[in-house]
């Protein structure tokens, strides 16, 4: 028999019988004949053809292998699978007559094993059931692989990603079938697992002949994965399987970097990046100047980009400013993230986006994303969007959130020097005041006045008011306990996400979140009766709060952040700030609570930033030791970081 005969029974057979009757082993390729034009669809029996009206069956769920209808449903669309790879490797043998004899010669071996592959799984649908054709059955894999342009597209769609996810799956399935005691399908399954390494292998083989020399195993592989690929699609939906892939012969660098590479699979990716002085950012457009970060800043923004991983899902894209190393990215999978897609800014043109959201809509981040606003999908709430109002990334929303709320007692905007001095001269007469920048964060840009001290700090002052136009002014108090209420803003209104208790230094500045399912058990007993009963904080957290949200935040789609705190009068007594500044963007509060929400339910948990200056390597390793089941992960890679690391411990 010829192979060209062979194949085009294997392609174009309308009946199972005809396109399953497998082909000698060995066969006449000496008249290959001329290429043929890929056709719309390879031949089928009636049932068997995809349906038009798009209907589909769900793939069934692990947790009911032990069922014989089950078990029968996941045969059939694995038959269907195998099926069509059977016919794509006889469109390869007929669409490219003039590839090597030796690269042919294994491609049709392969395609009498993916015929075998389909008898057995029929045999075992058919002993739980079900007939084939029986569950709708689609086309994807003709879909991605048949436009192929020469072999190498094969090779790289077909054997290096279709196949290579099979190692995969194949291997964790048959692991599952032995565990519900069904060895037959279990042996079907290894079978299947022990040919899929030799497919890979061939492909393996060609790939390293056809590729750029010079160029690495993966760097090639990704030159071929255009969209709708992506490298990610290479893994299956199971555990990774690092030993199968070096039987097939892939290397150590190519494992290691797909075993940490994701993209997304089907759900369009949401954009998230880090930019985390947004408020300085706005105070220098203001100004007319360009944003010249302090070297500190500099410092935080790259070593803190990871903490946006809390953020996302495992199909969204984390916008970095330098990669991740794969180490790190190993660390974080063993502790049990699911990683998001790494790209840097070069790498998001002609991306499909779900939404963007980045830390804050500053004036900066709103330019560089501009150019992508169009990729955003129009049925997503998370568009681009201009720069916040600049009110909106001002300590003056915080003070105009106190006004809806009828709060009396609150700090005020002095825009003047003689105004300020006056007004502060006054307050001094009963204790410290505190001065803020009007785009301060995290506890930046103020100043602690003491009532004899007003000389020394005016100078300060006026440069504040010089340089944002305006500064806050308040009372020293003597802080008990600050918290971070956290919201989502939607078209619906105010949603509650939670609370954390964040701890501070001395002047107000920011160390780190700690979270609890019941926030209130973080503080000590006296102060949480003291919440409840006195300070009213459930209709604050349902009513007030959202209410004042939505009053002097229209519009607005996206987190916020309330910060406020209890402190003590001169009597000892507990008094209330509810509003010390409102964050229109995300928080580090923000990012406690995903991280938690990621971690092991009903563990406390506490994310903090640290120092690198002067930590020892054992107190690093101590600090990415645990995982999100309990014990301290570090969110960036203490390698790369400049200044600061950011731990999260579960369990504190």
């Amino acid at each position: 028999m010829r192979m060209r005969e062979a194949a085009e029974r294997v392609l174009f057979g309308v009946s199972l019988e005809e396109k399953l009757q497998l082909s000698p082993a060995e066969v006449d390729d000496s008249a290959p004949g001329k290429a043929l034009a890929t056709p719309e669809g390879p031949g089928r029996p009636p049932e068997l053809r995809v349906v038009a009206d798009g209907v589909r069956a769900d793939f069934p769920s692990e947790n009911r292998l032990d069922q014989d209808r089950e078990r029968g449903r996941m045969f059939h669309f694995l038959a269907n699978h195998e099926l069509l790879a059977a016919e794509l490797m006889a469109l390869v043998l007929l669409k490219f007559p003039d590839a090597p004899r030796e690269y042919r010669a294994g491609v049709y071996e392969a395609m009498r094993e993916e015929q075998m592959h389909t008898l057995m799984y029929l045999r075992r649908m058919r002993e739980c059931g079900i007939e084939f054709g029986e569950l709708p059955v689609n086309d994807y894999f003709w879909r991605l692989v048949s436009p192929m342009a020469s072999p190498m597209e094969f090779v790289t769609r077909l054997n290096l990603t279709f196949e290579q996810a099979n190692l995969d799956f194949s291997k964790h399935y048959a692991k599952l079938f032995r565990q519900v005691g069904d060895k037959a399908s279990a042996k079907v399954l290894e079978k299947i697992y022990q040919d899929e390494i030799g497919h890979v292998g061939h492909g393996v083989k060609w790939f390293r002949q056809w590729k750029e020399q010079g160029s690495s195993d993966w760097e090639a592989f990704q030159t071929y994965m255009e969209f709708p690929f992506a490298a990610a699609k290479a893994k299956g939906m199971a555990p990774f399987n690092a030993e199968g892939r070096r039987l097939a012969g892939l290397d150590e660098d190519f494992i290691a970097r797909l075993e940490v590479c994701e993209q997304s699979r089907g759900r369009t990716p949401v954009l998230h990046a880090f930019n985390p002085f947004a408020e300085e950012e706005l105070a220098a457009s203001l100004r007319g100047e360009s944003f010249t970060p302090r070297k500190s800043a500099v410092a935080m923004e790259h070593d803190g980009e990871m903490v946006m991983m809390a953020w996302c899902r495992r199909d969204d894209i984390l916008q970095v400013r330098e990669l991740p190393s794969l180490e790190h990215l190993a660390r974080l999978q063993r502790a049990g993230f699911q990683l998001p897609e790494f790209l840097t800014a070069g790498q998001l043109d002609g991306r499909k986006l779900g939404g963007m959201r980045p830390w804050a809509w500053s004036p900066v981040v709103s330019a560089q994303w501009e150019t992508h606003a169009d990729q955003v999908s129009s049925k997503v709430p998370w568009q681009w969007r201009e720069p916040l109002p600049a009110e909106w990334l001002s300590k003056k929303i915080g003070v105009r959130l106190l006004e809806s709320l009828e709060v009396k007692d609150r700090p005020q905007i002095i825009d003047n020097r003689c105004e300020l001095a006056q007004i502060a001269q006054r307050m001094l007469a009963n204790g410290p005041v505190l001065l803020k920048g009007l785009h301060a964060c995290a506890g930046r840009s103020q100043y602690k006045v003491e009532p004899d001290a007003w000389d020394a700090a005016e100078q300060w002052a006026a440069k504040q008011i010089e340089r944002d136009g305006a500064l806050l002014v308040e009372a020293w108090r003597e802080r008990v306990a600050d918290f971070s209420m956290l919201y989502e803003m939607t078209a619906d209104g105010a949603q509650w996400v939670g609370a954390t208790v964040m701890e501070n230094d001395a002047r107000g500045g920011y160390l780190g979140s700690r979270v609890a399912a019941k926030w209130t058990s973080l503080l000590d007993p006296e102060l949480s009766r003291w919440l409840h009963r006195e300070a009213g904080i459930k209709k604050w957290i349902e009513e007030r709060w959202p209410r004042g949200l939505e009053s002097v935040l229209p519009g607005y789609v996206g987190p916020v952040g309330i910060d406020c705190l209890v402190h003590r009068d001169g009597d000892g007594r507990f008094g209330w700030l509810p509003v010390v500044e409102l964050n229109v963007r995300m928080t580090m509060g923000r990012v406690a609570l995903e991280l938690a929400a990621k971690s092991r339910p009903g563990k406390n948990g506490c994310l903090r930033i640290l120092r690198k200056k002067g930590m020892k390597e054992e107190e690093v390793a101590q600090l990415q030791s645990g995982s999100l089941q309990g014990g301290s992960v570090l969110l960036n890679d203490p390698q790369q970081a400049r200044e600061f690391l950011f731990s999260w411990e579960v369990g504190s």
